[in-house]
């Protein structure tokens, strides 16, 4: 059998995380390094590797009840490689390390299992209750697989030099940095977006560090609920996931 879909084999890499392509990503399991996934984003594998759900405390079910941030995890352990796509989303590699990461959650794909994650609250500056934004903080020492719409934007951060970003368009950023969230207006109707531009919350991020942008102000539907009755189960027809995407704005 001869077809230019060989071009797509399999990558050969020593490292133990590594893309596959700019939409999937690639880990080496060892039987002693488990790695944590968003459920439903094994594409394939290789080898003797299991999948768990990870188990989720009190505090963390608490957090994100409240909050509605949180990440549904499962464990991917044993032996083999594992292969983790989600909706063709580009797929980036970063060291967590001392300085810690913040991020959506909605952007996480995996992480490894000696990372510690919990949710914490951006603040209104204007004190509005109900108008704060949650994030979760991965602190530690290892690697995060973080998931943009589109090739995305890493802008530094210098004490003479902040940085303002869209609240829907921010990825994640340095844990050290300083953020307070506010309404892109000058009128007192904070809940109006500013005249006609459509523009509404921003993050204003000062200090030293990094924040990472993507080129879209649309979260991808993780585990959504999409249509109803027996034609969304099979994903057909108006109620199925492809009739919904109108615009194929997901791709």
């Amino acid at each position: 059998m001869q077809s230019p879909l060989f071009a797509y084999n399999d990558q050969q890499t020593q490292e133990r995380w590594a893309l596959q392509n700019k939409q999937m990503l690639r880990v080496q399991l060892g039987g002693h390094d488990d790695i944590l996934a968003r459920k439903g984003t094994m594409v394939a594998y290789q080898g003797m590797v299991e999948f768990d759900a990870e188990f989720q405390g009190n505090s963390a079910a608490r957090a994100r009840a409240h909050t509605g941030e949180g990440l549904d995890l499962m464990r991917c352990h044993g032996q083999g490689t594992v292969y983790l796509a989600n909706l063709k989303q580009h797929v980036h590699l970063v060291d967590v390390d001392h300085e810690g990461l913040t991020v959506d959650s909605s952007y996480v794909l995996a992480m490894d299992s000696s990372l510690h994650h919990e949710v914490i609250a951006v603040d209104s500056i204007y004190g509005i209750s109900g108008s704060g934004k949650y994030q979760l903080n991965i602190t530690g020492n290892g690697k995060v697989a973080l998931m943009t719409s589109g090739a995305p934007l890493m802008l530094q951060v210098t004490p003479d030099k902040y940085v303002n970003c869209d609240a829907d368009a921010i990825v994640a950023w340095s844990t050290g940095l300083r953020v307070q969230m506010q309404a892109q207006t000058h009128s007192s109707g904070v809940w109006r977006r500013r005249g006609s531009t459509g523009e509404g919350w921003e993050l204003s991020f000062m200090g030293t560090g990094y924040a990472l942008v993507q080129p879209s102000e649309l979260l991808p539907p993780q585990g959504a609920q999409i249509g109803s009755g027996i034609a969304a189960q099979y994903g057909m027809g108006q109620q199925g996931a492809r009739g919904q995407n109108q615009g194929n704005v997901w791709s």
